[in-house]
């Protein structure tokens, strides 16, 4: 299960190096991260420190595990249509937020090679919990992804705040604080549906 989610991040990230490589070789610089100039035009992400690039890193692993865990339930049979619906929404916000951090990353020209592995204290499902709810079916299913999903998503409000706290890069600031404000709000959903199965 690991390995899916690393092969998940892997294309992410290869697609955009392929693009940014041949979006490089164009004269315009008005693109974000292509000017590599000392102009005034250089990126404001040309200003992260080692909390931004932490949270781009860590954050962009965090929310491939919880598309994986999406797809999963969304594979199922008998499933609580809200929760298919956030399975979607958790989907659709995620994957464009995913490329937006590798993108960061790599106009950082951030080595992240020294952090791979995060330790299950950032709500990330161990390869046993990946594997039960893979298992589950039906209504099961449903109630597992949810019970799963807040702790996943109350991890990535903690690492998001910590961006917050003490990252430097308005970008990321910001994109911390929608994290942070989005998945709050998703905790108090999957709350009150897991309240009714």
């Amino acid at each position: 299960m690991k390995n899916r989610s690393v092969a998940t991040a892997a294309i992410t990230l290869t697609a955009l190096l392929a693009f940014t490589g041949c979006a490089g070789t164009s004269s315009g610089g008005d693109m974000p991260g292509m000017n590599h100039g000392g102009s005034s035009s250089a990126p404001a992400s040309a200003d992260a420190n080692d909390a931004d690039i932490m949270f781009a890193s860590m954050m962009k692993e965090h929310h491939a595990q919880a598309i994986e865990m999406s797809d999963m339930l969304l594979s199922k049979d008998d499933v609580d249509e809200r929760v298919v619906a956030l399975a979607e929404e958790i989907k659709a916000a995620q994957e464009p937020e995913i490329q937006k951090m590798a993108q960061w990353l790599e106009d950082w020209g951030a080595d992240t090679s020294d952090m791979e592995g995060m330790d299950h204290g950032d709500g990330m499902m161990s390869e046993e919990d990946m594997k039960a709810l893979d298992d589950a079916t039906g209504a099961d299913a449903g109630r597992l992804f949810l019970e799963q999903m807040i702790q996943h998503h109350e991890g990535a409000v903690d690492m998001a705040q910590e961006e917050v706290d003490n990252g430097q890069n308005s970008e990321a600031i910001a994109l911390a604080e929608t994290i942070i404000d989005a998945q709050t709000s998703e905790i108090a959903t999957m709350e009150e549906i897991l309240a009714t199965l």
